[in-house]
């Protein structure tokens, strides 16, 4: 019998496939995008409209891309601290409620694994949030369990800071990883069912925190160091603990993170946008403007869809199928592979695996069932734990002192 990755071209059997098993996508930065260049304003920045002049995500491209559950990250910069951090977390997680409640016939709010299999079988996209960097909790676990109520359903330990209980991976370590009450924000993490995200963090914070754990962890946009040699991204001996944690490791495509020749180059970049008043995370219309003046004086290296999978290859021999998936970081980057561009671009990426020879039942595990599993997996967990686990009311003063 010939199957129809056989009988089809690959482009077309990726989108068949994806039709069955969508994409989760561990992580997207549409909210920031949409609070810089509209102030939230969803009928000035219509996503029932083509916006791939200004964003790289819209519905249609969503549709097109074959995504059936996206995590919106309710990023915030770490420029912002304490209560004006938490409260622009707020302001992000409004957001995503008031997008899925504008578009109900496409989107779903999703709090649970169970929630995204309802909106698969109604044809809508799931849509998670996730918090990225632990200054959003503004070292409080009460403000951890307002988030989870409010559907907060992974936290970054940190953003390209550190926090004061974990070090970053773009950051001097200072606590050598997860301090006694990070290791407790771990611990009610878990307690909760909120998924412990560990890009971002250190390798020790990493390792801490994969020592610490009751349940599954992920990565909700990170690749392999192995394969590009960037702080970013997990080294090997820790893609080989997942299989036991159970967790998943969702390979991102910003360059800099999978191309060697991209990260010189984009430390130029960045020194430009600075150089220009600029943050380099920026991504308005006069940020790009400035950014893609500097390719055209300096070609920048082209990442494409083979190099995503390079990764993807690596972190399946070291973790194995059932422990990696997808995070794209779009709208959070300036610069995306060829191919990859928007988040229709996903089949490129499947069609590219199929031409590898992985089977439909390896790249359904891969942008689907791993991804719910996983949150199945936290939620079981959390249901053990709090039978027998009150919430904590630890402070950082208590667990590490007051320096």
């Amino acid at each position: 019998m010939t199957s129809q990755t056989d009988s089809a071209t690959p482009l077309a059997a990726a989108r068949a496939l994806l039709r069955t098993a969508p994409v989760v996508d561990g992580h997207n930065d549409l909210p920031w995008a949409m609070r810089e260049q509209a102030g939230y304003d969803l009928g000035a920045l219509d996503l029932a409209a083509d916006q791939s002049d200004r964003l790289h995500t819209d519905l249609a491209r969503l549709a097109e891309g074959g995504v059936g559950a996206q995590f919106w990250s309710v990023y915030v910069p770490a420029s912002l601290a304490g209560d004006h951090a938490v409260s622009a977390t707020l302001e992000q997680i409004d957001f995503v409620h008031a997008l899925v409640e504008r578009y109900p016939d496409r989107l779903r709010l999703a709090r649970t694994a169970a929630d995204m299999e309802a909106a698969r079988a109604e044809g809508r996209i799931a849509s998670l949030m996730g918090a990225e960097g632990g200054h959003s909790i503004d070292c409080s676990l009460a403000t951890l369990r307002a988030l989870y109520e409010l559907g907060v359903r992974y936290l970054t330990l940190t953003h390209n800071d550190n926090v004061p209980w974990a070090d970053s991976a773009t950051d001097e370590p200072v606590a050598g990883g997860l301090t006694r009450f990070g290791e407790e924000v771990v611990r009610e993490m878990n307690r909760l069912g909120m998924l412990v995200d560990l890009s971002h963090v250190s390798a020790d914070t990493m390792r801490d925190a994969l020592r610490v754990t009751e349940a599954p962890v992920v990565f909700s946009h990170s690749s392999s160091r192995t394969v590009c040699d960037h702080p970013r991204n997990i080294p090997d001996d820790v893609l080989a603990q997942l299989p036991a944690n159970g967790g998943v490791a969702m390979a991102t495509f910003v360059p800099k993170f999978i191309l060697p020749a991209a990260i010189e180059w984009t430390r130029a970049a960045d020194e430009n946008m600075r150089a220009h008043g600029f943050d380099p995370l920026d991504t308005t219309p006069p940020a790009m403007e400035r950014q893609r003046a500097f390719e055209a004086a300096n070609p920048r290296p082209i990442a494409t869809p083979a190099t995503v999978a390079d990764h993807l290859d690596h972190m399946r021999e070291v973790a194995g199928i059932d422990h990696i998936g997808i995070g794209g970081d779009f709208d959070g980057t300036a610069f995306l592979p060829d191919g990859l561009d928007s988040v229709a671009g996903y089949p490129n990426l499947v069609a590219e695996l199929l031409g590898r020879h992985w089977s439909e039942a390896d790249l359904s595990k891969l942008t689907w069932h791993n991804a719910v599993r996983v949150l199945h997996d936290a939620e079981s967990v959390a249901t053990s734990l709090r039978a027998s686990r009150r919430p904590s009311i630890a402070t950082i003063a208590q667990l590490d002192g007051d320096a």
